[in-house]
């Protein structure tokens, strides 16, 4: 009932009462009516009465020093004030602090609109179709395999597999873009996403609590839960600050033998800007970054970013885009290399390695017509061979190629070479004579990692690569984006240990996305996991995470936290400039409590703006 009665008082429609009845307690005076002045009292019951229960509530239930609140502070200043008589003085201080905290709160429910807005764009509704029929079901009904119509201008509802129709989906909520991306049949959509234009039907793959918008909701409960430690700083000033304010109130009262003046220091003294600034602008610096498509989970990250100096990026799925492609088709003796590479699919077409399914996924792509094949045999790490026509093939590598009698001559050892430099495997082709040519794919790089790492060594950020690959791929990649130190052939442990030891010598960020990054996210100063749409287990370790894969969002965080860190020097210095010098004029006997509620609680809602701005400040992409 209290809490109630307190929420109330505190609301924007009392606070507007209360501005009303302090201006009508300084004004009306003027006109002659002496007790006009008593109106003052309306507004210390409406902001003082919820000012006093947080400090009490503090008082009761916080531990140790932090009892002391700035709540309290300021409830000492209201107290002095009404003792001596200077009604229009308490209810002046309690209003301006309402009028910070509702200001705060304002920036904070802005920043945090876009956050809320994947929570309201959970789907409630889904169209299964179940023999034929389509049947409106609760989303929480839906089922893994269970088929999915999604209409145009529709949310989708979980995530799956497109496996009729063709369309445009809207994932700006859940990557930050704009534009709309093409779907066609075996492409992927995500809940919470929008299809804009075509009819589709999908395969329904997570469901419930692992959707790839439930994962987002949950960050942000993450988000509610954390609390920033500049918040806790500010706190630990306040408790700092009521004893030494005493002590200058009192001190300034024995000497010059006048109360008031006293009691002004105390109202002068009031942290406000120290309180409400601080939160502010890590609310609004994690507002900003939820616009385009980075989940901050708390504002310690965003504040321990500021001080990185090393970034350490994993290479498969972060640098690159963790997925093999054709890069090269190279035909012996005078041989066809687009026949070369159609008997290669065909032959692979019924094989589960990595390698040979890559190979006919570019054949579907190019949309190549396949051979008939007969005999086909898998050899596990080895190779296969297929008959296509009359004539036996065999694909895989060089030991593979060898077993079977089949000599490798210089021009093929000569590619070999090459690519293995250049981090690339190679699949083999021969027949039963000779080898007829070789195939090369690679983990193709992100067209925007040098400039990634252009950026941060600009920022004096030092990069370092920490891969499982072999030291050749991972020399040829770092090599090409300019990361000069680097680490291959790493097990998950042996990555964990690399980043324990750049700690011990600076502040470090770990940029990974799968399983084995995990650990050494979670070790790490900062964490930042690549996209929501990969491991649910390295998202789960990092402090931040990105809903698109576009690493630039990486230099764009160091800027973002050094702005955001920069924007609370600056309100906490101004706040104790306004109060180091309130403080002067007070014991001077120039301000009055009157006047030096106004100087300092105006100059606070000032400092609450400043930080406020911080959410629309722009980064150059």
């Amino acid at each position: 009932m209290v809490k109630k009665i307190n929420d109330f008082l505190a609301g924007w429609y009392m606070t507007v009462i209360a501005g009303i009845f302090l201006i009508a307690s300084f004004v009306i005076p003027k006109a002659g009516y002496a007790y006009a002045d008593n109106l003052a009292w309306v507004t210390i019951v409406i902001c003082g009465l919820p000012l006093l229960y947080l400090a009490i509530w503090r008082i009761i239930y916080n531990k140790g020093i932090s009892k002391i609140s700035s709540a309290l502070l300021i409830c000492m200043a209201m107290i002095a004030a009404i003792l001596i008589g200077d009604i229009f003085a308490a209810g002046e201080v309690v209003f301006i602090m309402q009028i910070g905290a509702l200001l705060e709160e304002k920036t904070t429910a802005r920043a945090k609109q876009g956050l809320t807005n994947l929570i309201a764009l959970a789907p409630q509704k889904a169209r299964v179709v179940k023999d034929g029929e389509e049947v409106l079901l609760d989303v929480a009904q839906v089922k893994k395999g269970d088929v999915l119509r999604v209409l145009p201008g529709e949310v989708i509802p979980v995530d799956g597999k497109i496996i009729t129709g063709e369309t445009s989906i809207d994932q700006s909520v859940m990557t930050g873009e704009s534009l709309p991306i093409d779907k066609t049949v075996g492409d992927e959509v995500y809940s919470g996403t929008i299809n804009r234009f075509g009819f589709v039907e999908i395969e329904a793959l997570k469901v419930g609590e692992d959707s790839s918008l439930q994962k987002l909701i949950r960050m942000v409960e993450e988000v509610e839960k954390n609390q920033a430690p500049t918040q806790r700083i500010a706190d630990k000033w306040a408790s700092f600050l009521v004893p030494f304010a005493l002590l200058i109130a009192i001190v300034t009262y024995l000497i010059t033998g006048d109360v008031e003046r006293g009691v002004a220091v105390l109202v002068v003294f009031c942290p406000c800007a120290l309180v409400l600034a601080t939160p502010t602008a890590i609310m609004a610096a994690i507002g900003q970054a939820t616009k385009y498509g980075v989940i901050i989970k708390s504002g310690e990250a965003l504040e321990k970013m500021g001080r990185v100096d090393t970034v350490a990026f994993d290479k498969t799925g972060t640098l690159t885009y963790g997925k093999l492609t054709v890069s090269d088709v190279a035909a012996f003796e005078g041989a066809d290399s687009a026949e070369l590479f159609k008997i290669a699919a065909s032959a692979e077409k019924n094989s589960e390695h990595p390698l040979g399914k890559a190979i006919t996924a570019k054949a579907k792509e190019d949309k190549i017509e396949l051979y008939e094949t007969r005999n086909f045999k898998m050899f596990a790490g080895r190779g296969i061979s297929s008959t296509i026509g009359e004539k036996l093939y065999y694909f895989g590598n060089e030991k593979y190629i060898a077993e079977n009698g089949i000599a490798i001559g210089a021009e093929a050892l000569e590619m070999l070479e090459k690519a293995a430099i250049e981090g690339k495997a190679c699949v083999i082709a021969g027949d039963e004579q000779k080898v007829i040519g070789i195939i090369t794919l690679s983990d193709v790089l992100r067209s925007e990692a040098k400039d990634v790492i252009d950026r941060l060594s600009a920022m004096d950020i030092k990069t370092v690569l920490l891969t499982g690959d072999k030291k050749t791929a991972a020399e040829f990649f770092g090599n090409k984006v300019g990361i000069s130190e680097i680490h291959a052939q790493l097990l998950p442990q042996e990555k964990v240990e690399n980043v324990e030891e750049i700690k011990r010598n600076g502040t470090v960020c770990m940029i990974g996305d799968g399983v084995n990054d995990a650990p050494a996210l979670k070790i790490a100063d900062v964490g930042v996991a690549m996209g929501v749409m990969g491991s649910d287990i390295a998202i789960s370790a990092a402090d931040i995470a990105l809903m698109t894969e576009d690493i630039l969002k990486i230099p764009y965080l160091k800027w973002l936290s050094n702005m955001t860190v920069k924007t609370i020097k600056i309100a906490i210095t101004l706040s104790m400039c306004i109060n180091f010098v309130g403080v002067m004029l007070s014991a001077m006997g120039i301000l009055t409590p009157t006047t030096g509620a106004l100087v300092h609680n105006a100059g606070s809602v000032v400092v609450v703006f400043i930080a406020g701005l911080l959410y629309d400040k722009k980064y150059k992409w």
